[in-house]
């Protein structure tokens, strides 16, 4: 498994509006690779400022190969992605 952790660009937020749909049918296409993903935000009401998704996929390059075709990442909206190995052991 990999968890990818993204902050969004400053400013992009039209950016994630326009592309949401777009972002959303990809996650669609690719639910069995997703165990869970959602927005980061600096308050529970607050707008997005970027993502985490942990992913279970066999390869770090399947999980790059994953962020590159993801619609907000192609469109600029992330300013950083950081993919790292994850493993879960808590709950079992």
């Amino acid at each position: 498994m990999y968890a990818v952790i993204c902050f969004d660009r400053p400013g992009s937020a039209l950016l994630r509006d326009a592309n949401r749909d777009a972002h959303m049918d990809y996650l669609g296409l690719n639910v069995d690779k997703i165990e869970f993903a959602g927005p980061l935000k600096d308050d529970e009401n607050a707008s997005s400022t970027g993502a985490i998704f942990i992913l279970n996929v066999p390869t770090r390059e399947d999980a790059e190969a994953f962020m590159n075709g993801d619609a907000f990442n192609k469109a600029g909206v992330y300013e950083s992605v950081m993919i790292r190995s994850f493993r879960k052991v808590f709950p079992q």
